[in-house]
């Protein structure tokens, strides 16, 4: 019985968001939407954070489930992997074109901040990633595991830009056109990658983070390490007289150490860094350590 209330509480506020968006809806609008007192909502959701925090897993569990469904059924259907793959963006198109405010709007409101939505949309940007990465793994095969994060990356840029499009109406395409445009510009993308040997960018313990959920300073220590790396293979490369690559690698290594020091020293940090950067080539690589840093 009240667990039948909380479901329609859920619909309700989900038509009522939509309407209205989170800051303008209340809890009393929703009241009204369900045909309860304000006070019953209380009982089942403290607060309107947590009450969309429900209606934003509600409406992503729904998409699982469905795309679940579908796939057993295009299995049963003798689908091929690729068919399969290209029936799972559609779904994913038109399932996000018609739910666009709790799949991407959100964004922008205060409701990011709270603590119990992060942990959420955690969880669910972690399931999402991993039906993306079983798609191509299943469309693709094993050749592809070394790559299959940048490869999740690439589309799921793609994906969104589009998508955006499409619900700021700049472009009238069918769901099945614009899929089957995807999967072809991927298909080229991925055979390619395949072909060249492309080294991979991502690896999977860096494939989960995002803006709401910052990386660990484990990974961004290594990460910087990775970055130092490549400046230092860069100033063996550069057209510049022995004496001042050496004086480069120098000062390279001299910031490599103290950036490897649990509290580094800022002051020294900031010469180093400043003298690498007056150099032309090396500029851009200072600038983007910085953001690093």
């Amino acid at each position: 019985m009240d667990e039948g209330k909380k479901q329609q509480i859920v619909h309700k506020a989900m038509e009522v968001f939509k309407e209205k968006g989170y800051t303008s809806a209340s809890m009393q609008d929703i009241a009204e939407a369900c045909g309860m007192a304000k006070g019953s909502i209380y009982k089942f959701f403290p607060s309107k954070e947590e009450l969309f925090t429900a209606v934003f897993v509600d409406c992503h569990q729904a998409m699982f489930d469905q795309a679940r469904e579908m796939d057993n059924s295009s299995r049963a259907n003798a689908l091929s992997p690729k068919e399969r793959l290209q029936q799972n963006i559609q779904f994913q198109l038109q399932y996000m074109l018609e739910h666009y405010f709790f799949m991407f709007e959100f964004k922008e409101l205060p409701i990011k901040d709270n603590e119990k939505f992060i942990l959420a949309w955690k969880k669910k940007r972690a399931m999402m990633l991993a039906w993306h990465k079983d798609c191509f793994m299943e469309a693709y095969g094993p050749e592809i595991e070394r790559c299959v994060w940048d490869i999740v990356a690439i589309y799921r840029g793609i994906f969104r830009e589009f998508l955006t499009y499409t619900v700021q109406k700049v472009i009238a395409l069918p769901m099945s056109a614009l899929a089957q445009f995807i999967v072809e510009r991927l298909d080229a993308v991925i055979h390619d990658m395949l072909r060249s040997d492309a080294t991979p960018i991502l690896r999977e313990s860096l494939a989960f983070f995002n803006d709401l959920n910052p990386i660990d300073p484990l990974s961004r220590q290594q990460n910087v390490h990775s970055f130092l790396q490549a400046m230092a293979e860069k100033v063996q490369e550069l057209a510049q007289p022995e004496p001042v690559r050496k004086e480069l690698a120098e000062v390279l290594r001299l910031l490599q150490q103290e950036l490897k020091q649990e509290s580094p020293n800022r002051t020294l940090v900031h010469v180093c860094s400043t003298y690498l950067e007056a150099n032309s080539e090396l500029r851009p690589y200072v600038r983007q350590l910085r953001r690093m840093i």
